[in-house]
C-alpha cells in the first residue's frame, strides 16, 4: 500500500525495511506478541532465547555500531528504518532500550566490548531517562552511586545499564552492570515490555565505566529519533488496520469506510502518520554526524548552490540535532498516541475487547510518550531553540555526479544574469528557465535532478523567473492540449510575463463540485457564446485572457459535454464586479458573461471533452498551492510575534514550529522521492491540508498573543501590512493579526476545500470506497 514503510526513501532503505519486515513476519507473529502480553516473563525469556539472536544473526542490533565493535558501519538512519519496522511488528522484549544503549555508548566514544556485546545479542541494555542516582568520589578514580531511578524500560532484561549520576560537578554518565545494582519490577502499561526502577546503595562505578563524553541532550536526542521511529511503526500499523476495517465492515447497507466521518478520521490518521515520518527521518539523519561533512549542503569550492551565505548555518550540530530531536517529540509521539486512539474508535467495540491488538500498541504508544517526558517539555524546548534563532536547514543534498550538469547550468545563467528588463525576462521564457520540467521548446524537459540544480544555480545567480502566477497552471494544458497555433500564440508571451490569466472555474453553485457547473456554451458561427456566471476569481480585474469552462452538452453525463475555452477578458459581454471578503478587502471578482463569443481557434482540446483538461489545470494549482501559499503567516512570522509578546505560550509557539519544519521536510521528501525515481503520490494533497491549517493555526496564535490589541482593525491594508509598533505583537500589531485570522480562512476552502481533501487522501492513497454517485437528474 501507499502508506507503508514510512521512512524509507531510497532503494537501499526500501530493501532494509522490506528485509527487516520479512524476519519480523517469520520470527515476530501477533500469537508471539499476544502470548508476551499474557505472560511477560515467558515473552521476555523468548527474547534472550530466540529474537535478540535472531536480530544479531540478521545484523539489526549492530546497524548503526561501526564495524570495528563487530556492527554493519551504517548508522541512525538505518537504524531507525528498522526500529520503525519493529514497532510495526510490536516486537517484545529489549530491542529497544538495546539499540538506544548502543548508540549512547556510540555516541560517548565508549567502544569495544560493551558495544560489541550489544550488537552480537549477547548483552542486553537499558538507558535510564530519568534518575535519582548521586555520586561521590572513589578509590581510584571510581563513583560511588546511591539513588533511585525512575521508571526504565527494559532494565530487568538488561545487563548494562546507561544512566546519569549527579555529582558536585555537574551530572556524569556511567555504564553500569546491573549486577552490581538492584532491579525493582514495576507493573508496565506496555504489557510486552517489562519496566523497572534501579536502585544503587553504595555502588561502585569503575573510572573506565564513566561515560565523560555523553551530555543528556545527545541521550535525549537519540532517544526521540529511535522512540520515534517506533512510534511511527505504530502508527502505520494504526492507519493500516483501521483502513482495512473500515473496507470490510457494514452498516446501514455499506461499508463504513464509505461513510465520511469514518473516511476522514483515516485520512487525518495517515496525515499525522506521515508528518511524524517526516520529521523522525531527518531526527535520525541529524544524529549522523559525518566529519568533514557541512550539513548546510554547501559547495567544497565556497559556492553556495542554494544563495546562502557562504560562512554557511551558525547553528552547530549539536544545535541542529536537538532541534530536529525536539520536532520529532513533538510530533511523532502524538502521533502514535491519536493514531492509535483513532484506530480502537473506527474498529468501534471490537476494538476495545481485551482480545484484538489494539489496545497493545495504544499501551505501547502510551508508554513511549510518557518515558521520552511530557509533550509539553518538548514543545517548549523547540521552542526557545527556535527563538534563539537555532534551526534545522531543510535543503537537498544531492547525489555525486552532478558537477559537469551544474557547470553546464551555471555558465547559462551567468549570461543571462548579465541581462536587464525584458531581455532579461525574454532568456530566461526561451531558454525554457521559467518552467524548467516541461517539455521542450517551453521547457528544458528536466528531471528531477536538473530541476534541483536550476533551482540552486538561479537562486545562486539571484536570477528570479518571472511570476506568472495563474499562467503557471495554464502553461502545462496548453502543452499537453493545445493546438500547435494556440502554444505559438499564448505560451510565450506567458511565460515572458507579459499578461496575466484569471481562471473562470467555480461558480455559486459548484465550488468543489466543480463537474456541477452551470455556466453554458451555445453553437455560433465560427465559435461559441458562452454565458454564466463564475465567482472566486483572482486577478480578473488585471487579467487579459482567462481560462474558461462552460458546459457544451447539457444531455452529458455530468463530467462529459464540457468545454475548456480561452476568453479574451476584454471581449464584449465580459463584466467584473469585484467581491468584497471578510477582510473587507476585494481579492476575489464575480464574472458574469453575457454571451462572451469565443472562436473555435480558442478551443483547447476536444469539444466535450474539457474535463481533462481542466484535471491537468487543478492538479497543477493543488501542487503550487501545497508549497507556499501561507499568506504571510509562517514560523517566521510566529517567532517574531512570540519574541515580541513577552511572555509567550511556548508550548503553543512550539507545537508550531515543530509542525512548521515537518512541512518544510514533506516537500524535501518529495523531492528525494523524485530523484530516487520514487512517485511521490497524492503528497500535494497532504501538504496542502497541513500547510494551509497551520497558517490559520500560526495566525489564530499570533492574534492570541496580541491581547487586547487583537479587537483593533481587522480591515483594509495590503497583505503583509505592519501594524501600529506597541500592539503586542511586534510591528505587525494586533490589527494585522486580526486581519491575517480573517484572511487565512480561505485557505482551507481554495483549491479544494479540506473536506474534498480528506476524501481525496482517504479514497486514492487509502482505497477507502468512494462517495456514492449523486442520483441521476
Amino acid at each position: 500500500m501507499g502508506w507503508t514503510m514510512a521512512l524509507s526513501l531510497t532503494e537501499e532503505h526500501l530493501d532494509l525495511a522490506e528485509s527487516v519486515r520479512g524476519w519480523a513476519q517469520r520470527h515476530c507473529s501477533p500469537e508471539l506478541v499476544r502470548a508476551a502480553a499474557d505472560a511477560p516473563d515467558s515473552g521476555s525469556a523468548r527474547y534472550l532465547q530466540t529474537l535478540a539472536p535472531g536480530l544479531a544473526e540478521q545484523g539489526i542490533l549492530g546497524l548503526h555500531v561501526p564495524e570495528a565493535d563487530g556492527g554493519q558501519g551504517y548508522g541512525l538512519p538505518e537504524l531507525a528504518v528498522a526500529v520503525e519496522e519493529l514497532g510495526r511488528a510490536l516486537i517484545p522484549g529489549a530491542f529497544l532500550p538495546t539499540v538506544l544503549a548502543s548508540a549512547a555508548l556510540i555516541e560517548a566514544g565508549a567502544g569495544g566490548k560493551l558495544v560489541a556485546g550489544l550488537a552480537d545479542g549477547s548483552k542486553a541494555g537499558a538507558v535510564a531517562l530519568t534518575t535519582g542516582l548521586t555520586g561521590r568520589p572513589g578509590p581510584d578514580g571510581s563513583l560511588v552511586v546511591d539513588g533511585q531511578t525512575g521508571p526504565v524500560l527494559g532494565a530487568s532484561l538488561a545487563e548494562l545499564l546507561v544512566v546519569a549520576v549527579q555529582t558536585g560537578d555537574g551530572e556524569t554518565w556511567v555504564a553500569a552492570d546491573t549486577a552490581s545494582l538492584d532491579i525493582v519490577a514495576a507493573d508496565s502499561l506496555d504489557l510486552t515490555r517489562p519496566l523497572a526502577r534501579v536502585r544503587a546503595d553504595g555502588v561502585m562505578i569503575p573510572a573506565d565505566r564513566l561515560l565523560p563524553g555523553l551530555r543528556r541532550g545527545a541521550v535525549t536526542s537519540l532517544a526521540a529519533a529511535l522512540f520515534g521511529a517506533e512510534a511511527c511503526g505504530i502508527a502505520d500499523w494504526a492507519v493500516h488496520t483501521a483502513a482495512e476495517y473500515a473496507k470490510i465492515r457494514h452498516q446501514f447497507g455499506r461499508p463504513i469506510g464509505q461513510f465520511q466521518a469514518v473516511k476522514h478520521r483515516c485520512a487525518r490518521m495517515l496525515i499525522a502518520s506521515e508528518q511524524a515520518a517526516a520529521a523522525v527521518w531527518d531526527a535520525a539523519r541529524a544524529q549522523q554526524a559525518v566529519p568533514g561533512h557541512d550539513p548546510a549542503g554547501h559547495d567544497p569550492a565556497g559556492h553556495d548552490p542554494a544563495g546562502h551565505d557562504p560562512a554557511g548555518s551558525p547553528n552547530s550540530a549539536d544545535q541542529e540535532r536537538e532541534f530536529a530531536a525536539s520536532a520529532a517529540a513533538v510530533v511523532a509521539l502524538d502521533a502514535a498516541v491519536s493514531c492509535t486512539h483513532e484506530c480502537i474508535q473506527t474498529l468501534g467495540g471490537i476494538g476495545y475487547t481485551w482480545e484484538h491488538d489494539a489496545h497493545l500498541y495504544y499501551r505501547r504508544a502510551m508508554s513511549l510518550r510518557a518515558l521520552l517526558g511530557p509533550a509539553a517539555d518538548w514543545k517548549k524546548r523547540i521552542a526557545g531553540l527556535a527563538m534563539a534563532g537555532i534551526s534545522r536547514p531543510v535543503r537537498v543534498d544531492l547525489p555525486g555526479g552532478d558537477a559537469a550538469l551544474r557547470g553546464q547550468i551555471r555558465a547559462e545563467l551567468a549570461e543571462i544574469a548579465g541581462l536587464t528588463g525584458q531581455d532579461r525576462a525574454a532568456r530566461l521564457a526561451s531558454g525554457g528557465w521559467v518552467v524548467p520540467h516541461l517539455s521542450r521548446p517551453w521547457g528544458r524537459g528536466a528531471g528531477a535532478l536538473e530541476q534541483v540544480v536550476i533551482d540552486q544555480e538561479m537562486r545562486a545567480a539571484r536570477l528570479r523567473a518571472p511570476v506568472l502566477a495563474i499562467g503557471a497552471w495554464v502553461v502545462p494544458a496548453l502543452i499537453q492540449y493545445g493546438t500547435q497555433e494556440q502554444q505559438e500564440r499564448f505560451l510565450p508571451p506567458t511565460l515572458r510575463a507579459d499578461f496575466l490569466w484569471c481562471q473562470l472555474f467555480s461558480e455559486p453553485g459548484a465550488g468543489s463540485d466543480l463537474a456541477g457547473l452551470s455556466t453554458r456554451a451555445d453553437r455560433a458561427e465560427g465559435g461559441w457564446k458562452i454565458t454564466g456566471q463564475k465567482i472566486w476569481t483572482s486577478l480578473a480585474r488585471e487579467a487579459a485572457w482567462a481560462i474558461c469552462i462552460a458546459r457544451t452538452d447539457p444531455a452529458a453525463p455530468r463530467h462529459d459535454g464540457i468545454t475548456y475555452f480561452l476568453v479574451d477578458m476584454h471581449s464584449p459581454g465580459v463584466e467584473v464586479r469585484p467581491l468584497r471578503d471578510i477582510t473587507g478587502e476585494a481579492m476575489f471578482n464575480q464574472v458574469f458573461l453575457d454571451e462572451v463569443f469565443v472562436p473555435d481557434d480558442c478551443v483547447v482540446g476536444q469539444v466535450n471533452g474539457g474535463w481533462r483538461v481542466a484535471r491537468t489545470t487543478l492538479a497543477n494549482e493543488r501542487v503550487s498551492l501545497s508549497r507556499s501559499w501561507t499568506f504571510g503567516s509562517g514560523v517566521p512570522e510566529l517567532l517574531e510575534a512570540a519574541r515580541a509578546a513577552g511572555s509567550p505560550p511556548l508550548a503553543e509557539v512550539g507545537q508550531l514550529v515543530a509542525e512548521g519544519h515537518a512541512l518544510d521536510l514533506l516537500g524535501l521528501r518529495v523531492t528525494l522521492k523524485q530523484l530516487s525515481g520514487t512517485e511521490p503520490g497524492a503528497t500535494g494533497s497532504v501538504r496542502k491540508l497541513l500547510g494551509m491549517r497551520h497558517a490559520q493555526q500560526v495566525s489564530e496564535l499570533c492574534w492570541e498573543m496580541s491581547a487586547a490589541a487583537g479587537a483593533l482593525g481587522g480591515t483594509g491594508g495590503p497583505v503583509g501590512a505592519g501594524g501600529p509598533p506597541g500592539t503586542g505583537a511586534g510591528d505587525l500589531g494586533g490589527a494585522h493579526w486580526a486581519r491575517q485570522v480573517l484572511l487565512t480562512r480561505a485557505l482551507t476552502i481554495g483549491g479544494g476545500t479540506t473536506d474534498i481533501q480528506l476524501n481525496i487522501i482517504g479514497e486514492r492513497i487509502l482505497g477507502l470506497p468512494r462517495d456514492p454517485e449523486p442520483p441521476a437528474s
